[in-house]
């Protein structure tokens, strides 16, 4: 049984009986014929098993569906969920026909492979589908046969890993049923490197390039051959013609498996088949002289580095896009500093920093915008979190301001010139662990400083003992309290900070400390000669620095972040803060300390200026700069409903009869319509209609087939012809009576002004929709899918608590959702009270600053029309019976990502002002997307059920079963989701450990922090996910990016350069650089290919030409 708490159990089941509820209703509707199937094409599946089970039977619906589900769940009893070990025996079993029969082994041993594949990636992804195309037995040199797997492009979706995983099964199976390993030529060999340096060098960048003696190593000793379908026009630019590479053409699923599959992860793959691999007779030892091969090639190409030292990384920069800001270059001081945390709307990929830096960025970046990083991973979601250090900047008139506060930053926005600082920017210990990156020195911070302050404590009165500590440093003990619990909020005064460091021996609190390790040696001395010709001006207690305005000190002053004014260009002025901190750090008391200081400084052998201070500091300083981590913008947020080429509202064809619009109208003043549609008979009637219910008298009719020899048929295949049997025809249709008696089914006479239709079906059958939901999507104005369906997109944004009134939801309506406390335990009584996420609620964007209409009317829109649906169409009662948007709160969704097959039933709790889909980390997870700016899509449950047929889907590679709910998934399992989301940190404050182990550089994984993995199977796998960083409000910062509302690509280019030319961590030369050489030249170049290739399109009547008519005229 699945472990959860009472809280839990209650609310699954809640969601379990309305989604069954919404099945029944759906069920009963699709028995009147209206649709291409009597009943909800969408499979609910409870498990991974039943998943796996509903992705297959679309290609093998022969299969035994309780013999497979049951034979998954005993195999993970004994290898636990998600066993690589499962999916090779399972696999296995099915091409040993043990659940079905097949009509010969080639196919057995293929809808095998699909199948231990499907398990491999949790029964949602559609490659096992469409990645892996088919399998082909070929002849080896020695009339042996061998196994050839074919992978398309849709394999990307399943990732590296799995891609990879699947020729170990492929291999499984081969070997288990008798064929020989693969025997490549030295031709083939070469086709696979001149292949993927072709692939990489003209088709796009591949994440991981292998070098060619790794292509030739992995391709000599795979003992399966990765073959493909062609995917691009381009063909290779040798090695053609060869007899077993069935194509000349570029193949990018064999590219992407072996680069960024099998030679990507390599390690990962070794790490499990170095336990198991010989147990299952696997012959895989390659890999561990493939591992020391790449070990001596990198070791070759990689320079001698200082040992500790992070490199900087530009591969986030190097396909840099026009119009899309720098924000820092790699590495370079002043850019994003590195903090380590998670708030409750970060981690999962998804990254926080402070709302003041997306105002001073001129609102490119918004919540939800993507940033392509240097580090930990590739890309990272932007939410915002004022908890962090702000931005400082330099002013119109020199001077430099700290941006901590709202009034600061509304005086001066208008007038900043330069940007010093932008900011921390927030990853949480997860990202770094599940990308494997070492971690990395952070800036001092405060929950730093205060784990310091708590070891102290203990260190100095052998106990955690606040009174004590009350007495030695003067300060309340409820004051230390809260400077404790909250150490990012909570302000302490220079004078208390010093007291504690000095009396405790920590570091000074990072308030107080400048960011010294930027200087140089000569900077620093440079910087204390000036400081004897400052003055010092006493106002009471406190006093103030002003230093003669000189270029050399003004520029140290701005280097450690110091904020000052410039008075009349003659003047550096410090504050009495800055002041007092700057000469207390120095221990400078009067002006002849001056002299001491640079004497301490000169004598000293030391290059390193921070240990320069702690020379001459009386108290321990820490670096505050830490790591910067280089970032860009990449794509802008998205919350926008999904529209088909034409923005059409049903999947029925106009043809060309639809003119220019695609629509109905144009239509209906030629009254007719030619182009493809199936054929049926009505008995009663004795006529044919292309409806499975005749649209006349209403009585289900006898579906035809064409013949091309023997006309319409009622049988599938002609016996005389059964090569020449199409289920559609050519026909030419009076859509005037078609349309006519959609009206009259909906009883009225009007009908919206415009009724958009598709040009033709692509569906295998072209079957087409039934005109009469058009005319009710035109009325409700939304628009259909590919799959029948009305979907909103959005990018995925992670959060794990929320607060009611951010995202509008009332206490009455929450506690009839199930939400009764907070997460400290107390009574929800206040809509501020922070209350934790269920996690299949999900929180949709309603945003009124976007340039697209909101979730929240979309979908809103959607429930009339599925209401209407019920009634008109089925004559059944409306579900919905909303009467304004905010009723859809406790409403069921069904989410979907790109490349998935298998939706994630959702639950609406309110709505935000971002353009994101904030949602459980655990739901994104089930979508098999992390939060990098990845985006899903939602459809109103009932639409689903009642619109979505695969007959609809395009019959094309990528169309047939990706972006499609073919199953869905009522109950989210944690151990069956993408287990990426596994490394997310659940703890409310990292160790002191933590910190150490960044400074020396360690990896993720040699200190402990509590995550998720360690919930799995037990009750907090769902809860008590803590948070150590606070967020006012989610609305909070900037909720459209400005990118999005510029309207050409000069204006968007000149944005790019004005933050280039503002942020000093970024270079603005190399960024126009960039944008030359990466953008426009390559544009450039395929422009002018296109435009040698281009053809000419008649405005009245579409008709298209290779080259315009000497005439001039449409003939």
């Amino acid at each position: 049984m699945l472990e959860k708490s009472q809280k839990m159990e209650q609310y699954f089941k809640s969601v379990q009986k309305e989604v069954e509820k919404a099945y029944k209703i759906s069920n009963e509707a699709r028995k009147k014929g209206y649709d291409p199937e009597e009943r909800v094409d969408a499979t609910l599946a409870k498990n991974m098993a039943e998943r796996v089970f509903g992705l297959i039977s679309s290609v093998a619906p022969q299969i035994n569906e309780k013999a497979l589900v049951k034979r998954i769940n005993e195999l993970e009893k004994k290898y636990g969920k998600l066993a690589w070990q499962i999916a090779l025996i399972i696999a296995k079993e099915v091409a040993q026909e043990k659940f079905c029969k097949f009509k010969d082994k080639k196919e057995a041993m293929e809808i095998g492979i699909r199948t231990g594949f499907a398990y491999h990636t949790n029964g949602i992804v559609a490659a096992p589908l469409e990645g892996f195309t088919e399998l082909v037995i070929k002849k080896r040199k020695d009339g042996k046969e061998y196994v050839a797997m074919k992978f398309s492009g849709p394999v990307r979706g399943a990732g590296g890993t799995a891609a990879s995983v699947s020729v170990i099964i492929g291999d499984y199976v081969r070997k288990e049923m008798g064929y020989s390993p693969y025997d490549p030529t030295e031709k083939e060999i070469n086709r696979y490197v001149t292949e993927i340096n072709d692939y990489h060098e003209r088709v796009t960048n591949l994440q991981y390039f292998p070098s060619e003696e790794e292509i030739r190593f992995l391709t000599k000793h795979l003992p399966i051959e990765v073959d493909g379908d062609p995917t691009e026009k381009i063909e290779v630019s040798n090695y053609k013609d060869l007899e077993r590479v069935e194509t000349n053409s570029i193949r990018g699923g064999v590219c992407l498996v072996l680069a960024e599959g099998i030679s990507q992860k390599a390690k990962k793959l070794w790490k499990r088949l170095e336990v198991w691999g010989k147990d299952f007779g696997l012959e895989w030892g390659f890999l561990k002289e493939f591992l020391e091969l790449q070990k001596r090639i990198r070791a070759h190409k990689e320079k001698a580095k200082e040992p500790n030292k992070i490199e900087p990384n530009y591969t986030f920069i190097m396909d840099l896009v026009a119009g899309r800001p720098v924000l820092t270059h790699p590495m370079a001081p002043g850019g994003f500093r590195l903090r380590y945390g998670r708030t409750r709307t970060s981690g999962y990929s998804s990254a926080a920093i402070h709302p003041f830096t997306q105002f001073l960025l001129n609102k490119y970046i918004a919540t939800g915008t993507q940033l392509k990083v240097e580090r930990p991973g590739k890309a990272t979601a932007v939410t915002i979190c004022e908890n962090i250090e702000p931005p400082i900047v330099k002013l119109n008139d020199g001077s430099v301001i700290r941006l901590d506060t709202k009034d600061k930053l509304k005086e001066h926005l208008g007038e900043v010139s330069e940007i010093l600082f932008l900011g921390d920017i927030l990853f949480n210990y997860g990202d770094f662990s599940e990308n494997g990156h070492v971690l990395v020195p952070p800036g001092y911070c405060e929950e730093w400083w205060t784990l310091e302050l708590e070891k102290a404590i203990v260190d100095t009165f052998g106990s955690f003992d606040l009174e004590k500590l009350s007495e030695f440093v003067n300060i309340s003990p409820e004051g230390l309290s809260l400077l404790i619990q909250k150490p990012q909020s909570t302000k302490i005064s220079l004078e208390a900070a010093f007291s504690i460091s000095k009396k405790l021996s920590i570091p000074l609190h990072p308030k107080f400390t400048f960011y010294w390790s930027l200087l140089t040696k000569d900077e620093l001395l440079g910087f204390l000669n000036v400081l004897n010709r400052m003055r010092i001006e006493k106002e009471g207690d406190s006093f103030k620095i002003i230093i003669p305005f000189d270029e050399r000190p003004k520029k140290v002053l701005e280097k450690i972040g110091a904020p000052h004014l410039v008075v009349n260009k003659e003047f550096l002025v410090l504050d009495k803060t800055n002041s007092a901190a700057l000469l207390k750090t120095l221990s400078i008391e009067k002006l002849e300390d001056v002299d001491e200081c640079i004497i301490k400084a000169e004598e000293s052998p030391s290059e390193n200026v921070l240990e320069l201070i702690n020379l001459l500091s009386p108290v321990p300083i820490r670096d505050k700069a830490g790591t910067f981590i280089g970032a860009r913008m990449g794509r802008p947020e998205k919350a926008k409903m999904r529209k088909l080429t034409g923005s059409p509202q049903v999947l029925f064809p106009v043809g060309k009869e639809g003119g220019r619009l695609r629509c109905f109208q144009s239509a209906m003043e030629k009254g007719k319509i030619k182009a493809d549609f199936p054929v049926y008979k009505c008995n009663k009637c004795n006529k044919t209609t292309i409806y499975r219910v005749c649209e006349v008298c209403e009585k289900k009719a006898v579906r035809l087939y064409n013949c091309r020899v023997c006309g319409l048929i009622e049988k599938e295949h002609c016996p005389k012809h059964p090569e020449m049997t199409l289920p559609y025809k050519t026909q030419e249709i009076d859509i005037n009576h078609y349309f006519s008696k959609s009206l009259e089914k909906l009883k009225e006479k009007t009908y919206p002004d415009l009724i958009k239709g598709v040009r033709g079906t692509s569906n295998k059958d072209h079957t087409p929709e039934n005109l009469l939901k058009g005319i009710l999507r035109a009325k409700h104005d939304i628009a259909v899918n590919k799959d029948g369906t009305t979907r909103y997109d959005m990018t995925e944004l992670p959060i794990t608590a929320f607060k009611p009134k951010e995202i509008g939801v009332d206490m009455v309506k929450l506690k009839e959702l199930g939400y009764e406390k907070d997460i400290h335990g107390n009574e929800i009584i206040s809509d501020d009270q922070i209350i934790e996420l269920f996690p299949q609620d999900i929180i949709l964007p309603a945003t009124m600053n976007a340039m697209e209409e909101s979730a929240k009317d979309v979908l809103f829109r959607t429930t009339k029309f599925v209401d209407e649906l019920l009634v008109k169409l089925y004559g059944l009662k409306p579900y919905y019976s909303l009467k304004e948007p905010n009723d859809l709160i406790g409403h069921y969704v069904v989410g979907l990502a790109p490349h998935i097959s298998a939706g994630m039933i959702g639950r609406i709790i309110g709505f935000s002002q971002t353009q994101g889909c904030f949602a459980h980390p655990l739901w994104h997870a089930a979508l098999r997307r992390d939060c990098d700016g990845d985006e899903c899509s939602v459809s109103m449950l009932l639409d689903v059920l009642l619109n979505f047929s695969r007959q609809y889907l395009p019959d094309k590679r990528g169309s047939r079963t990706m972006d499609a709910p073919l199953v869905l998934t009522s109950e989210l399992i944690p151990s069956e989701v993408d287990d990426m989301v596994h490394g997310i940190d659940k703890v409310w404050k990292y160790p002191l450990e933590f910190y150490e182990a960044a400074l020396a550089q360690k990896y993720p994984w040699d200190v402990k922090i509590e995550q998720l993995a360690d919930n799995i199977g037990t009750e907090k796998q769902y809860e008590q996910f803590g948070f150590t960083h606070e967020v006012s409000s989610i609305n909070a910062g900037v909720l459209c990016s400005a990118y999005k509302t510029l309207p050409s690509m000069e204006d968007k280019l000149k944005g790019q350069m004005e933050i280039a030319q503002k942020i000093r961590a970024v270079d603005e030369s190399d960024v126009a650089r960039l944008v030359i050489e990466k953008h426009f030249l390559k544009d450039i170049k395929g422009n002018l290919r296109k435009f040698s290739t281009q053809q000419y399109r008649c405005v009245d009547c579409n008709e298209k030409f290779r080259r315009p008519p000497l005439s001039g005229k449409c003939p």
